[in-house]
């Protein structure tokens, strides 16, 4: 896709960045477009691949560095590292361009994979859809997702409200094992769509489940992606929902656990 940068001078230059997942990826874009996107070659290459990936996007584009006016991240949870990366990164870029950030859920960013385009959504309005994150220990991160079919697909607006106006979120952000989630959500008449790299560890746990109440997407929508973290975070800069760089730190959901286990011996 080419676009005429001489018309977008007054749009900011976006960096988006997605790390929180297992393979991570990268974007940038003048305002609400998107320019390009690119993934890593494979799992866990964030921090070998994030700059050289950003700078190939740039150079593209005969972009610097210095002119990225606002950065966007998924802020968590997921990764422990990744999450890490991210933020060091936004804040680095807040010192050196004074560049604006803005953070976004990533189980919203992997529900946003989920669009009009599927199926599912039109054919079943009692639909919802989990997201799954490895969170080790038998358990994983999670939030889950309502079909909205009669709310506008062009409204974002935040973590315990709407993700492209599409899905209500009626779960917020959490940890749980699979015993709990299918207690919790296969009772009624309402089908659960499990999402997430999260299933590579986690799937077989849910053989127990009542027929027909849960259904696995497939893996092409699991991912979190750069582009996803650009479209939630476009809507969230236009509202003004900037994050404070000094207070900006990780949604782990909990401590990782040489922490967890350092509070537990302190008496």
């Amino acid at each position: 896709m080419t676009i005429k940068t001489s018309n977008l001078t007054q749009e900011p230059l976006i960096l988006a960045v997605e790390t929180s997942s297992r393979t991570g990826s990268v974007a940038i874009a003048i305002g609400d477009k998107m320019l390009a996107e690119t993934a890593f070659s494979g799992p866990a290459r964030h921090s070998t691949e994030l700059f050289p990936s950003i700078q190939q996007l740039l150079d593209q584009f005969n972009r610097k560095c210095h002119e990225i006016n606002q950065v966007y991240i998924s802020i968590g949870p997921g990764s422990f590292t990744g999450l890490r990366i991210a933020t060091t990164l936004v804040k680095m870029m807040h010192l050196a361009n004074a560049a604006k950030i803005v953070t976004v859920d990533t189980l919203d960013c992997i529900a946003a994979n989920v669009t009009g385009n599927l199926k599912l959504e039109t054919q079943n309005s009692k639909l919802k859809i989990a997201p799954i994150l490895d969170a080790k220990r038998n358990q994983f991160f999670t939030a889950v997702y309502e079909y909205h079919p009669c709310i506008s697909n062009n409204t974002y607006q935040n973590s315990e409200s709407l993700v492209q106006g599409i899905w209500k979120k009626i779960l917020p952000d959490t940890m749980m094992t699979a015993e709990q989630f299918i207690e919790r959500f296969t009772a009624d008449d309402h089908i659960v769509c499990l999402l997430g790299d999260g299933l590579l560890y986690h799937k077989d746990k849910f053989k127990t489940t009542p027929p027909g109440r849960i259904k696995f997407l497939d893996q092409k929508y699991w991912s979190p992606q750069a582009g996803k973290v650009h479209l939630l975070g476009w809507q969230k800069a236009l509202a003004g929902q900037f994050a404070d760089p000094v207070t900006l730190v990780p949604n782990y959901l909990r401590l990782p656990e040489p922490e967890e286990k350092l509070k537990q011996q302190i008496p």
